[in-house]
């Protein structure tokens, strides 16, 4: 369990989404303090800013242990396709594709557990199994392993948040299951926590540099943080 001044566990809202119901997950709440949504990061920038590493999510961990293909580290360099109107389109259309196709599910509901990452071949699932699925279609299509990660975020309502990152050389664009308009990072509504290393798809990076400090892994849907 993750180690933190004034820890506190919690339940809260993953969204699958548009809107819909989500599926809840414990979580280790970070220290309660007042946060800024992107206070971390430079919004002027089209570039997310990493600040160390961090502890991967547990349920990522698992999800790699059971299918280690979809966790290799691909060419161990930084490679970034384009931002060109056809890329873009690309990500726009596996973005709004998953959302349509996949049904939301609590973990809880489907498998009998609080947080289970895996690819949604049930046709149903939570966040982190939508951008699962849209992660693996786009390397799958071509996409380099290393523009193609898996983040965290807190959303809108200060919940925990799954979506997938794509890194491309004019930006870094959000495919959510919460809406289907591909967004560059600072265009949506989240504080941004951490993600996927780009030279080692098991290995996470912070995006704030509050999830540096742990020294173990965390769950991570669900998670909830505090502003005040």
């Amino acid at each position: 369990m993750r180690v933190l001044a004034r820890v506190a566990l919690t339940v809260a809202f993953c969204a699958v989404t548009m809107g819909d119901a989500g599926a809840y997950d414990r979580v280790v709440q970070p220290s309660p303090r007042a946060i800024t949504l992107n206070a971390t990061q430079d919004v002027t920038s089209p570039y997310l800013r990493v600040f160390g590493v961090t502890p991967p999510p547990y349920g990522h961990v698992d999800f790699c242990m059971r299918e280690p293909a979809e966790c290799s580290d691909g060419v161990l360099e930084e490679t970034r396709r384009a931002g060109t109107p056809a890329a873009l389109a690309e990500l726009d259309r596996v973005n709004r594709q998953v959302n349509a196709e996949i049904r939301p599910v609590t973990d809880m509901v489907q498998y009998g557990v609080e947080d289970y990452w895996t690819l949604p071949r049930s046709g149903k699932g939570d966040c982190e199994d939508y951008a699962l699925l849209k992660r693996q279609r786009l390397i799958r299509a071509g996409w380099p392993v290393s523009s193609m990660l898996m983040t965290v975020v807190f959303d809108e309502k200060n919940e925990g948040h799954a979506v997938l990152t794509a890194r491309t050389a004019d930006g870094d664009y959000i495919l959510d299951n919460k809406t289907d308009a591909l967004k560059l990072w600072s265009k949506t509504p989240y504080h941004f926590v951490m993600r996927q290393s780009y030279l080692n798809a098991r290995v996470w990076m912070s995006l704030d540099p509050a999830t540096a400090v742990p020294s173990v892994p965390m769950p991570v849907a669900g998670m909830r943080r505090t502003t005040n």
